[in-house]
Order: C-alpha cells, then sequence, then structure tokens
C-alpha cells in the first residue's frame, strides 16, 4: 500500500512537480501530503512492528537505579552496603540514588575547602555534636561546622570525606 502510493507520484506527476517547485522556491511552510489529491493517500502510513522492539528495550536506560545485590562486606569497589536496621541514633542519614553516602567535598574561592554531609533527617545537632566530637579526636582541634536545617545539610570546614564516609558506614548508614 505504501510503495503504491509512493510509485503513483512519480517525478512525471503534477502533484510531485508542484511540490518540486514549491520547495525550489522556499515558499513552503506546510507538510507535503496536503498536496496530494486523493484523501486517503493524505498522511504516510505508519507500520508498528512488535518484533524488533526487544532490540530497541535494551538501548532505554532504566526509569530507576536498580537496588544493590546483597553482601556481607565491601565491594572490589570500596562500596559498602548500608547495615539491615538503622542504628539507633536520633538522626539517619540517607543514602544518595546511587546508593552512596552523601558525603561531599567543595573547593572554592581557589582554597576554601569544605565537606558536606547531605540528606540528613531527625536531629542535625546531634549529628553536629558526634561529627565534632569525632574530628576533635581525629585532628586534635575543634573543626568549626554550619547547620543548615532547611537543607539538611551538615558543612565542616576541611576535607574530611573519607574519614567521614568510613565512619559513617562504621556506624552502620
Amino acid at each position: 500500500e505504501i510503495y503504491s502510493s509512493i510509485n503513483q507520484y512519480t517525478p512525471n506527476h503534477k502533484c510531485f512537480r508542484k511540490l518540486v517547485h514549491l520547495h525550489k522556491n522556499k515558499h513552503i511552510n506546510r507538510p507535503y501530503w496536503i498536496y496530494f489529491s486523493s484523501p486517503q493517500q493524505q498522511k504516510p502510513a505508519l507500520i508498528e512492528s512488535t518484533e524488533e522492539f526487544v532490540f530497541v528495550e535494551r538501548l532505554i536506560p532504566p526509569s530507576r537505579i536498580p537496588d544493590p545485590p546483597k553482601h556481607a562486606g565491601p565491594a572490589p569497589s570500596g562500596w559498602t552496603p548500608p547495615a539491615e536496621t538503622p542504628p539507633p541514633l536520633p538522626y539517619m542519614i540517607r543514602r544518595s540514588r546511587m546508593h552512596n553516602i552523601p558525603v561531599y567535598t567543595d573547593l572554592t574561592h581557589g582554597n576554601r575547602k569544605m565537606t558536606l554531609v547531605r540528606k540528613v533527617e531527625g536531629d542535625i545537632w546531634a549529628l553536629e555534636k558526634d561529627v565534632k566530637q569525632f574530628l576533635q579526636e581525629l585532628t586534635g582541634k575543634d573543626m568549626p561546622t554550619q547547620v543548615n536545617e532547611v537543607t539538611m545539610t551538615l558543612r565542616i570546614k576541611g576535607h574530611f570525606d573519607q574519614e567521614l564516609k568510613s565512619w559513617l558506614s562504621s556506624k552502620g548508614f
């Protein structure tokens, strides 16, 4: 059916010549099928084939990140799964959508180093107290922190991302 409509409009057909003339003069701003004379053949027909969709499905990205596999220890990449039950603390730190601990570093103004802990739920002030105590034992200094209850984040002066990630994973987050 499609091939018969294509063969019907050869380069000698008057509709095709009109279409080519309009394209050459750049006056066309309407779809080409409105120039066909037959109302049955105004739009080209679409053929939907479900047999080849198997090959297309594997190219479509998943709609969500799959759950990580269950294993006891750390993965070869260094990723550790969270504990089965959350720790009995007044605060909770959710994992990111890629199942990582949400601790990030930030470098601004060329030399201002900050560590950012995101996705804090519950008593963020208790987390700040515990983080300050942990960093006091680690560095011997009282590190300045900033709590933002609205965005549920905690900022610490200095780069302590690896230390905080290992500390939080040992707590069970």
